[in-house]
């Protein structure tokens, strides 16, 4: 027998009959792993990153070059040639190449040290998107797809649903519009693009320190200060207004509402100038191009593939839960307001919008007895890996494994994660993990897609390839990085995108991981931090680092249940109020709410959550309304409220939140899927009936739901939508 054959053999069987806890702690290689992909009938390869800027450009020509190339083929073939292989499917085949490129390069742009090589990142991340965009105009193209959609085919399934799909988005891209106002509308769609990619340029590249001095941030933790990246060598102290953890730390802790204030204002005057006239034109250009198509506005023209189908069911969710939490609401926020009569002795102290983490925090300590520093040492940042890791090998039937060897690496500290099947060996994608803030770097949490999964023309499966960025606490002197309890839920939040991703068995890029609506595409994700706040679950990993034994107490967990019902109603008035302003915005095409964004948005907010401070536009640094969640940041809280109700399920299960059932269900019917049938169809399969909004209000520590769940219901039944295609970008 081959002895190359006999070896790969050997290792599928081990693959096959070792258990997930043994593999566990082992590593793997990129050859190991290529050994058992061919014979699992997969493609498991990492990108050829590029590594200067010569590289980058020449790879996004060759991507566009190769994707014209396929859409060329399309459009060449005679009446009676088509066929939905040579059509339909062959049009999903040709956004690959540009999309692979895009991945590499958004990245790049997002994580290189080097500000070089981001900028021509940026540059042909630009040059991709208009390609993206023109693309989808190509009226030859169209003519071709459309001659055999009226052929009538009878197709099933994904198939059926890409058909649908395609022509649905060249509807949206206006194809059948006059050749004039097309030609408006390509050259609307290609400057959007630009502007988008402008204003989160600006966002990510503000460089805004706040110095301080030790006094002025007392209360804020030892470790804090203690980290070089902080503390200067004259003793003054730098915060970074545009580093999320460290403004995080000062907000929470720093005793000094001064101090908390200066903080506040430079955080929501960010990229100010150059991003308020770029997002008055952007409001102008959506605006322009909802008119084009026929909606009323860029709201309904946005969520017409969302599951709110509109504007206005997506406002009117918003709206129903506003005034459904207002009582509660308005008591948190008097009980805030006492803690700061305490403190200061003023008894007529107002609460001001920098107070609110402030206060929160001492809420925990004083009434909850939590406190938030001390919690960290439960959470040191390895064991928390490694035990989620191990929680969702159990639960979804995975190996995750560090992948060793030579692979490229922008920065030293960068993580690699391998993905298997445990029940056959097969891989099923690749993870790569940066930790870290550094300058220049992307400065939130999020997954970048980078290699999607997609059946190939030969009949293989390509493999998803995904990255976290993050932005937890380095490690300073002799300790270890430390995460607070946020920190933990947001890592099981971004990983459980990363499995959305990785877990996948779409056959098109289309409906591929995470391409489902947009206000379900967080769902999935928020649903795994309630594992974060089971005991059970958290006893897996959380234990002292110190001691390697204590765990956290069953009822400092009752507790810190109790503390996140107590201003739970606050922390989603602040987001319904993210939500209304965005709508606002783009449920108009009046010129004088362009003009007047700002003015407009703080209003807004003001109303549902606190004053905004004056002299602040933070919409001028609010990176969703530019990141694809224009009209759509709704979909969080939307997307809540059936994540409560998807996290039920493991609530009344046998196993509760480590139900193996219940676990494989949801890899099966949510993950897997995608975007490959409807969502709702999804959702019904995994609950075994109709979803509710009960959950969520019960999640919500709601005592009663009247009148909201009378007009919210719109949301429980609003349909379902599919997936973007890039036709529809």
């Amino acid at each position: 027998m081959n002895t190359d054959i006999l070896g790969r053999t050997l290792l599928l069987l081990t693959c096959l009959l070792l258990p997930a806890a043994a593999l566990s702690a082992e590593t793997t290689t990129l050859t190991q792993l290529q050994e058992v992909a061919g014979p699992a009938g997969v493609v498991l390869e990492l990108p050829q990153w590029e590594t200067d800027p010569a590289q980058i450009e020449a790879a996004a020509e060759a991507a566009m070059a190769e994707g014209n190339r396929r859409l060329d083929a399309i459009a060449a073939l005679e009446p009676g040639e088509a066929t939905f292989r040579n059509t339909v499917a062959a049009l999903d085949d040709a956004w690959l190449p540009v999309v692979m490129v895009l991945g590499r390069v958004d990245m790049i742009d997002a994580t290189s040290p080097d500000e070089k090589l981001r900028d021509a990142a940026h540059e042909a991340s630009r040059a991709l998107e208009a390609w993206l965009t023109d693309a989808s105009f190509r009226e030859d193209v169209y003519r071709v797809v459309k001659a055999f959609a009226d052929t009538g085919p009878t197709l099933e399934g994904e198939d059926a649903m890409l058909l649908e799909t395609v022509l649905r988005d060249y509807r949206r891209n206006g194809m059948d519009l006059p050749q004039e106002k097309r030609d408006e509308l390509q050259r609307l769609k290609n400057r959007l693009n630009e502007l988008n990619l402008a204003f989160q340029k600006a966002v990510k590249e503000a460089d805004v320190e706040v110095i301080f001095t030790r006094e002025e941030l007392d209360g804020v933790s030892d470790d804090f200060l203690d980290n070089p990246a902080i503390r200067g060598k004259d003793g003054r102290y730098r915060v970074n207004a545009n580093v999320t953890w460290q403004v995080l730390e000062v907000l929470r802790n720093a005793r000094s509402e001064e101090t908390r204030r200066r903080l506040v204002l430079a955080r929501m005057n960010r990229a100010r100038e150059e991003n308020v006239p770029r997002f008055t034109e952007m409001l102008r250009t959506r605006a322009r191009i909802a008119t084009l198509l026929g909606y009323d506005h860029w709201a309904d023209y946005r969520t017409e593939p969302k599951m709110a189908k509109t504007g206005r069911t997506a406002h009117r969710f918003l709206v129903d839960l506003k005034n459904g939490l207002e009582p509660k609401f308005r008591s948190e926020l008097e009980t805030l307001r006492l803690l700061k009569v305490a403190e200061t002795g003023d008894r007529d102290a107002q609460l001001h919008y920098w107070d609110v983490g402030y206060y929160k925090n001492q809420l925990k300590k004083q009434r909850y007895h939590i406190d938030s520093e001390k919690l960290k040492v439960y959470f040191e940042l390895e064991r928390t890996l490694d035990g989620m890791f191990r929680i969702f090998e159990e639960l979804f039937g995975l190996r995750i494994t560090p992948v060793s060897g030579k692979w490229y690496r922008w920065v030293e500290e960068l993580r690699l994660y391998a993905v298997a099947d445990a029940a056959s060996g097969a891989p099923l994608g690749l993870i790569y993990m940066d930790m870290f803030p550094r300058k220049g770097k992307y400065n939130h949490f999020a997954q970048f897609g980078i290699t999607p999964g997609k059946r190939l023309a030969d009949g293989r499966y390509q493999r998803p390839v995904v990255a976290l960025v993050c932005n937890f606490p380095p490690p300073a002197g002799d300790k270890p990085s430390l995460l607070t309890f946020d920190h933990v839920e947001t890592l099981f939040h971004e990983f459980g995108h990363a499995l959305h991703s990785v877990l996948t068995e779409a056959n098109y890029l289309e409906f591929s991981g995470t391409s489902v609506p947009r206000d379900f595409v967080e769902a999935p994700s928020q649903m795994l931090e309630n594992w974060v706040r089971d005991k059970k679950v958290l006893d897996r990993f959380a234990v002292d680092y110190r001691d390697g034994t204590r765990r956290i107490p069953a009822e400092l967990l009752d507790q810190m249940e109790a503390a996140r019902l107590a201003t739970i109603a606050t922390h989603y008035r602040g987001q319904i109020g993210y939500g209304l302003l965005d709508l606002a915005l783009h449920m108009t095409t009046d010129d004088r709410v362009f003009e007047t964004f700002v003015e407009v948005s703080n209003r807004i907010l003001s109303d549902t959550y606190l004053p905004v401070p004056e002299n602040t536009a933070f919409v001028a640094s609010f990176g969703h309304l530019a990141g694809g969640y224009d009209a759509g940041y709704y979909g969080y809280a939307w997307a809540d409220a059936i994540a409560a109700d998807l996290a039920s399920v493991f609530r009344k299960a046998p196993g509760r939140f480590m139900d193996r059932e219940a676990g494989m269900r949801l890899r099966r019917e949510i993950y897997a899927v995608g975007g490959s049938r409807e969502i709702e169809d999804s959702i019904r399969a995994f609950l075994g009936r109709p979803r509710s909004l009960r959950p969520f209000f019960q999640q919500l520590g709601l005592q009663s739901t009247k009148g909201l769940g009378t007009r919210a219901a719109a949301a429980e039944g609003a349909g379902a939508g599919a997936g973007r295609t890039a036709a529809g970008r």
